[in-house]
């Protein structure tokens, strides 16, 4: 079962020239049954895709790409991908990268859950990103969380000893949430016995100031792949 089910919409007309001209960008992969769905038999082979081997890094749900171009830019050496199942939002993420001009950062638009099921092999990921995930604030729906010991075993599967899984939401109860799994995770130790500082390589967005002029508060975390 998919995480994220696509939200369509349509793009403007700057995410389509984006779309049409940074195409090379996108890895499209074969689908299992929706949209968003990956087939199992899947495969990317990431050292040929970007024609070199180096740290690989993936964002699940980027947005708009604010986080992960500027982090592309800054650390030219690493390889980014990003899982976002919304076309508009990944549009938006290559004219980001155009404007910037980086080329380490390649995008699946698809699950993310099922992307690093299928196209990450174990042990082979620096870093993960899940910045502010849906909280499905409902209590019946708290069960479709991305957080849950069912993905941090994956996650822990697919990151390299002392990797690195950076996680913010501006949801308390989620943000607790998250403590619960993570904190007795036997694949991982919390960077920071508790909540995280702000990542400094985490641009402040429109979406999470909005949350901030909301009144909620915004809560880091960062955990290490034991070895």
């Amino acid at each position: 079962m998919v995480s994220f089910v696509r939200r369509s919409g349509r793009m403007n007309a700057s995410q389509q020239r984006a779309w049409a001209g940074q195409s090379d960008f996108v890895v499209r992969v074969p689908v299992r049954s929706s949209s968003t769905s990956i087939a199992p038999d899947a495969d990317v082979d990431w050292t040929a895709e970007f024609g070199r081997t180096a740290p690989l890094l993936v964002e699940i749900g980027g947005g708009t790409g604010h986080a992960i171009v500027a982090h592309a830019e800054a650390h030219p050496d690493v390889d980014h991908v990003v899982f976002e199942v919304h076309e508009p939002s990944a549009a938006s993420t290559l004219g980001r990268m155009a404007r910037h001009g980086v080329s380490n950062v390649r995008l699946v638009v698809a699950d993310g859950v099922e992307g690093l099921t299928v196209l990450i092999g174990p042990r082979s990921l620096t870093e993960l990103w899940t910045f502010f995930p849906d909280p499905w604030h409902k209590a019946r729906h708290h069960k479709r969380r991305l957080v849950t010991t069912a993905f941090a075993d994956l996650v822990a599967s697919r990151l390299r000893p002392s990797g690195v899984w950076r996680l913010a939401t501006d949801w308390a109860d989620y943000a607790d949430a998250m403590r619960e799994v993570l904190d007795v995770h036997p694949g991982f130790e919390n960077a920071h016995a508790g909540w995280a500082p702000r990542w400094p390589g985490r641009p402040l967005t429109k979406f999470e100031a909005k949350g901030l002029a909301a009144g909620r508060q915004v809560f880091d975390l960062c955990y290490r792949r034991r070895g």
